[in-house]
């Protein structure tokens, strides 16, 4: 049984992306061929922005008018060829696909990095996608060796994968990491090793016990005793603080508890992510438009700060959600996605061809309480607002 259930995750990963039996929805008012054709144009742009190097993409300073660049050790890695590989699919451009094979020789490496709870941010967006639209025979012992590497993180006692290296009687979990165990499914079916798949439900469950307050907004992080499992404490991390709904969190969640449905078929998954999308579309600072501010609890509602990366995570994830659902909350979350589609595409977040240092959106959030990437363009956001643009493609595809 757990296998066929894996196997259908696995397989509904690509139906995410081009749509064979995603089920019909109406047609949508958002022009994607012409998005993504754009973006494909604005990323060979960003390309040839990083001619001469062997950096991966970060950030714009749209103030200092310079890219922030980074090695393929950063977090954020994966996104930039995962995000080649997408629009590859979208447009049939060889040139984005051949960028994204360079890119991946770069990542290479990484696989065996296991000083990162992020290796599936930055091995499954990359090569996950590479081993779907373009597939190479060494991208599965690639992929299945990063896997290895990031459950080497897992404690049992806490019953879950380490995020950052602290002091050794720390033990801090973040809500980030739900994005990181897809990786681990496709391990389970690419090995026949329930260890990986055992190991991310275990992580699920503890973080669905930990993280939630009784509303279903949660906590950036915890931090627990690594002897005995009890929390230590709770942690803002890049919220307004550690009462706030931090609002990219929030789009973890939901992104991250609907892919564990996707795999498991355990409606607790499912239950748990309707919760936080009630509670991010229906809480009362949620904007008209759909764009988050970057903390629903920020001071300065309503001139804080929007976070675009928060909306397209949001978005991409709605999008699946959609597919579980009743016919009545379906239309609701469609809808919801197209609205954030719709913005998100609109000049005021969408680039101009051969700005922003080649990233597609503008007005993304990264860390306000560290003072980094604070408005600016964010590699994640524009790998989830790709994959939104895909989805909803397929829906849309659909007679």
């Amino acid at each position: 049984m757990r296998t066929s259930i894996i196997v259908f995750g696995v397989v509904m990963t690509c139906f995410l992306s081009v749509g064979n039996l995603w089920a019909a929805a109406p047609k949508g008012k958002v022009d994607v061929d012409k998005a993504l054709e754009n973006a494909g144009r604005q990323y060979l742009f960003m390309r040839d922005e990083l001619k001469g190097t062997d950096l991966f993409p970060k950030t714009y300073d749209t103030k200092k008018q310079k890219p922030e660049n980074s090695s393929s050790k950063w977090w954020c890695s994966g996104f930039y060829p995962g995000t080649l590989f997408y629009l590859y699919e979208a447009t049939g451009n060889k040139e984005l696909c051949a960028e994204g094979e360079r890119m991946l020789k770069l990542l290479e490496p990484e696989q065996y990095n296991v000083s990162t709870h992020d290796i599936g941010f930055m091995m499954y967006c990359s090569y996950g996608n590479a081993n779907r639209i373009a597939p190479k025979p060494e991208y599965k012992d690639i992929m299945v060796n990063s896997a290895r590497s990031l459950i080497s993180r897992f404690s049992p006692v806490v019953g879950c994968i380490k995020s950052h290296n602290r002091k050794p009687d720390d033990y801090v979990v973040i809500i980030d990491n739900m994005m990181n165990l897809e990786l681990l499914f496709w391990a389970t079916q690419a090995t026949g090793d329930s260890t990986f798949y055992d190991i991310a439900v275990k992580h699920a469950d503890t973080t669905l016990k930990n993280h939630f307050r009784a509303d279903n907004s949660l906590y950036h992080g915890l931090n627990y005793n690594p002897e005995t499992g009890e929390i230590k404490h709770y942690q803002g991390g890049q919220g307004f603080s550690e009462k706030s709904a931090w609002a990219r969190g929030q789009a973890w969640g939901l992104y991250g508890y609907t892919l564990m449905y996707r795999f498991t078929k355990e409606r607790k998954y499912l239950e748990q992510a309707i919760k936080i999308a009630e509670f991010t579309l229906n809480h009362p600072n949620m904007p008209k438009d759909l764009i988050p501010y970057w903390d629903y609890n920020a001071p300065g509602i309503p001139d804080a700060l929007r976070d675009a990366s928060a909306a397209a995570i949001n978005c991409s994830g709605l999008l699946e959600l959609s597919q579980y659902v009743s016919e009545e909350r379906a239309k609701k979350y469609y809808k919801a996605a197209e609205k954030m589609l719709q913005t998100l595409s609109s000049p005021a977040y969408t680039a101009e061809e051969g700005t922003n240092g080649g990233f597609i959106l503008k007005h993304s959030v990264g860390n306000i309480p560290s003072g980094t990437e604070v408005d600016m363009p964010l590699t994640y956001a524009d790998y989830y607002y790709v994959e939104a643009l895909c989805r909803y493609k397929s829906l849309n595809d659909k007679p």
